[in-house]
């Protein structure tokens, strides 16, 4: 199949249009709708389809099962002052990430640093988005976030999925140039690029994906239709590793859950624990700055492989994705756009009030 036969480009601000209409059907406020929407278009603008507007329609399907609430808040379990636990109550993950983050940011404004642990959110999908929210006030942050709903990826040394894609991020800012996000998951890749592999009807690259019987495929319909596949750890016993630490960090010392049996809903909990540091306090932001400009230069100055345009650092491919598609517009798979106008048509939108959003009409 040709990925790009009958690709549907949309421009990120109508996009956003679309999508707050749609959050705005479940009966979300304004703030609510335009918070969730901005974040899924980023994370399509950043080249992060996995967490873009393709997750409206689960979103919709969670909410009209009743396991999505809106217009919630974080609420606080525990304030310690650099210490902040608090519970996002099945909300939009995009609020609840975005408010515990301006806490944690107020915090490590005031003491320097603040950890905080948010438990029993919705899907808050890109992690790099939070990163960035810190970046933007100046502050470094690290974030470790489980996941809990059907276990999709598998062990080291394993054949069958037993926890899901657990992603790592930090953020480091630049007072002069471009930030560093590192943002991955620790399988070999996002449950959501599967979906989009599908979606596109591809396969996905080898080493990646088990069937049901543990063995080797490069089918991404294996993880959609039982008896279900797994995806594998990236790096083997490292990022299986890692996996494991943000299970037990992201999942149970923010207070939340870990994924010990299998789900049987259609919701997608997160739990994330984040660590939010100010340099300025620290006294180092200086050095962080310099120190960091002469590595980045001199990584940079390494010969180049074959095939390899330029050395990037983490964040660079987004910053490359957010040029060209602010200029293009955001491609969107045929399947995908189907899958949003049956969403939107499900809250009472019509599909030519969906291209007339988008901008299509």
């Amino acid at each position: 199949m040709n990925e790009n036969a009958s690709y549907v480009a949309v421009h990120a601000a109508p996009l956003k249009e679309l999508a707050r209409a749609i959050i705005g059907r479940t009966g979300s406020s304004e703030r609510e709708a335009g918070l969730v929407a901005d974040q899924l278009v980023e994370a399509n603008l950043t080249g992060h389809d996995s967490h873009g507007v393709g997750m409206l329609p689960r979103y919709v399907e969670v909410f009209r099962l009743g396991r999505l609430k809106v217009n919630q808040h974080v609420s606080v379990v525990l304030d310690g002052g650099a210490l902040l636990t608090l519970n996002g109550n099945m909300g939009y993950g995009q609020v609840m990430a975005y408010e515990a983050m301006q806490m944690g940011i107020e915090r490590a404004a005031e003491h320097g640093a603040a950890v905080v642990g948010l438990s029993n959110s919705h899907h808050i999908g890109r992690i790099g988005h939070w990163a960035e929210q810190c970046i933007a006030a100046g502050m470094v942050s690290m974030h470790y976030v489980n996941v809990i709903s059907q276990p999709v990826v598998a062990p080291f040394g394993g054949r069958d999925a037993r926890f899901v894609t657990n992603p790592f991020c930090v953020g480091i800012p630049r007072p002069h140039d471009e930030p560093i996000v590192l943002d991955f998951a620790t399988s070999r890749i996002a449950m959501g690029k599967v979906r989009v592999a599908m979606n596109k009807g591809v396969e996905v690259g080898t080493g990646i994906l088990l069937d049901n019987q543990g063995d080797a495929t490069r089918d991404p319909r294996v993880m959609f239709w039982p008896p279900f596949g797994a995806i594998l750890p990236f790096g083997e016993h490292k990022g299986y590793s890692l996996a494991v630490v943000c299970e037990l960090l992201g999942g149970a010392l923010s207070g939340g859950r870990t994924l010990h049996e299998r789900s049987p809903g259609r919701e997608i909990i997160n739990n994330m624990f984040s660590i939010i540091i100010d340099p300025q306090r620290l006294g180092t932001a200086a050095n962080l700055s310099a120190e960091t400009a002469e590595f980045a230069a001199w990584v940079k100055e390494s010969p180049l492989a074959q095939g390899a345009d330029r050395i990037k650092l983490p964040g660079e491919p987004e910053q490359d994705h957010r040029r060209e598609r602010g200029a293009k517009g955001i491609p969107i798979d045929p399947t995908t756009w189907t899958e949003i106008i049956g969403a939107a048509v499900q809250l009472g939108l019509t599909r030519r009030e969906v291209e007339q959003l988008a901008g299509l009409g």
